[in-house]
């Protein structure tokens, strides 16, 4: 029992160092992912004398489980537990049991990183030490029905992770044991003190199919996941905050302009069923406003019915012509604003002539640069018809 009690310390030890260790890069994986379960079958045989036929001769049937918690996708931990067929004078199918607490290490994503998914071929390394009884029927050269002994076990693991989702490995798992209380496994000399002796080591090669879990990320592995600096997401909240603060503004003004938009298309559909009449004298009849955005002298889709709305009064009344007067908000040089007015006046004159075949000798244009026809200043990007008949 105090062997047992020992090999647990020495366990609860491993796992607590590597839990440590590993505390930054679990800091959003749970205790219950990445745990996997596997079977192993296989084969064992004494090292001494080593021969290729002597290990084929002497060679024997082992079967076991495992269980295994991934800390990191460097590092890992499991128990181990094994049996081996009996080929020993005793009666007993299974003439010893092991139990391995083992650690493992994934080389290929310690020197090679890991991608945030396991590789199709993996190597690892493993080590641990064990718990072993070995049935005997009848007494022992001590007297006794059967004897116990701490091990050690060092293997390399060559896995095939199958599938897009890399549930299930498939693996090689050669490895050596030893005893280390000097027991030897052919006979029953008995020595003192823990040892590392090829005489006491036996050469184990078995088969292994394993089942990850799945996880609560999702996946039956680690994923990647990019770290966030809380400096950097107080910032982003703030520029969120501040456009949030712009849209309003902004739908504030969209609201005001829809409603001239809609005020405008009343006033063009009352044009268009009003009917003509003659007036003898000159007389200021109406003035008809198309707006610009920012920059631009294009007429857009939504002041098509302004442009309209003269042109269908041009036809209607053939004396009557129209003076149109462009103008530009107050951003931007002078020159540049001078330049811009007289487009965006020009632009209605061009859109009247072409499209609505008004003859251009009934259309003057003038642009006056920076308007103040508005109080807001967004509000003079914008050409006003003013149409005089007679």
């Amino acid at each position: 029992m105090k062997k047992i009690f020992t090999l647990a310390a020495a366990a609860a030890m491993v796992a607590t160092a590597s839990a440590q260790n590993q505390a930054t890069a679990l800091s959003s994986h749970k205790f219950l992912d990445n745990w996997s379960v596997g079977v192993n079958v296989g084969a064992v045989s004494p090292v001494q004398p080593f021969s290729w036929s002597n290990l084929q001769k002497r060679a024997r049937l082992t079967f076991g489980l495992e269980l295994t918690k991934q800390w990191s996708p460097v590092f890992a931990t499991g128990i181990e537990g094994g049996a081996y067929v009996n080929t020993t004078p005793s009666h007993t199918a299974i003439d010893q049991v092991t139990g391995v607490v083992f650690g493992k290490v994934n080389f290929s994503n310690l020197f090679l990183g890991y991608k945030g998914t396991p590789r199709t071929f993996e190597v690892q390394g493993r080590g641990g030490f064990s718990y072993n009884y070995n049935f005997v029927g009848g007494a022992t050269a001590w007297g006794e029905e059967g004897t116990d002994f701490f091990g050690a076990k060092f293997g390399l693991d060559f896995d095939f992770n199958l599938g897009e989702s890399k549930a299930w490995t498939v693996s090689v798992k050669p490895a050596i044991t030893y005893n280390l209380d000097g027991q030897h496994y052919q006979g029953y000399g008995k020595t003192y003190g823990a040892r590392f002796e090829k005489s006491d080591a036996r050469f184990e090669l078995t088969a292994g199919l394993t089942y990850h879990f799945k996880n609560s990320n999702g996946y039956h592995h680690f994923i990647n996941v990019r770290p966030y600096d809380q400096a950097e997401v107080d910032g982003l909240n703030a520029q969120i905050n501040s456009l949030r603060g712009q849209l309003g503004d902004k739908d504030a003004q969209i609201n005001g302009l829809n409603g001239r938009l809609n005020d405008l298309q009343n006033q063009l559909n009352a044009a268009r069923n009003q009917k003509p009449t003659v007036v003898q004298k000159t007389t200021k009849d109406m003035d008809i406003y198309v707006y610009f955005k920012q920059g631009k002298s294009f007429i857009e889709r939504a002041q098509e019915p302004n442009v309209e709305r003269i042109a269908i009064f041009l036809k209607n009344n053939k004396d009557a012509k129209v003076v149109i007067k462009g103008y530009a908000s107050p951003e931007g040089n002078a020159e540049l604003n001078q330049k811009l007015s007289t487009a965006r006046a020009e632009a209605v004159k061009t859109a009247l002539v072409k499209r609505y075949k008004i003859a251009a000798d009934r259309i003057s244009t003038e642009g006056l640069g920076v308007g103040n026809v508005f109080s807001e200043p967004e509000w003079n990007r914008v050409s006003i018809g003013t149409i005089e008949k007679n």
